[in-house]
């Protein structure tokens, strides 16, 4: 809240939303194991808008930080239509404006997690797919499916999970969990840094 009143919005972001930076050991998925997870920090209930929004800042973040293309999935429980709900229905609509706006950025969904993440489950699912099992985005649909997710991923996983990092904001600002360590911290400040250049 005091940075969004003291900074403020950067002029070319619509809101301000965050991410983790998720860097697995299993370097088969992702791009060389690494994940972008958002928004797991600020957005409650975001809007089909809003997840436009976060998906384009994230492909912004994704590129600057690890320098691979962007391969963004927008999650669901449901997979190309598998399930009826008003949930899906937003994922859905997101997907539709994303790549309307953004025709150049890879992006696709809805998607379920394994059919976002292995091609064998998206030839089975989805073959259709941009994505083809290869994504390194994941766009959740709200804050307690994306939060639950980067805490399972970590902790379960021994996944590192650095942030939350804001994106959207007029300059590098960031946050630590209540439950991080002293690595955490170091890696916060890094990307922090590589944010500010």
């Amino acid at each position: 809240r005091a940075a969004l009143q003291t900074v403020k919005t950067s002029p070319d972001s619509k809101i301000v939303s965050s991410f983790f930076l998720i860097e697995l050991e299993n370097k088969n998925l992702g791009s060389n194991g690494i994940f972008i997870y958002s928004d797991c920090g600020m957005i409650q209930n975001p809007t089909n808008e809003e997840l436009v929004n976060i998906a384009y800042s994230s492909a912004k973040s994704f590129e600057s930080l690890v320098g691979d293309t962007s391969r963004i999935a927008f999650l669901s429980h449901s997979t190309n239509g598998s399930s009826k709900h008003t949930d899906v229905d937003k994922v859905r609509d997101a997907v539709k404006m994303f790549k309307d706006e953004y025709p150049n950025i890879i992006a696709d969904g809805e998607l379920q997690l394994d059919a976002a993440i292995i091609p064998s489950v998206t030839k089975s699912k989805y073959p259709d797919s941009t994505i083809q099992g290869d994504a390194n985005i994941l766009i959740f649909p709200d804050l307690d499916a994306g939060n639950i997710a980067y805490k399972i991923t970590e902790r379960m996983a021994n996944a590192k999970a650095y942030g939350p990092i804001t994106q959207g904001i007029k300059k590098p600002i960031n946050d630590l969990s209540r439950g991080c360590n002293a690595d955490d911290i170091v890696g916060a400040i890094a990307i922090t840094c590589n944010q500010a250049k």
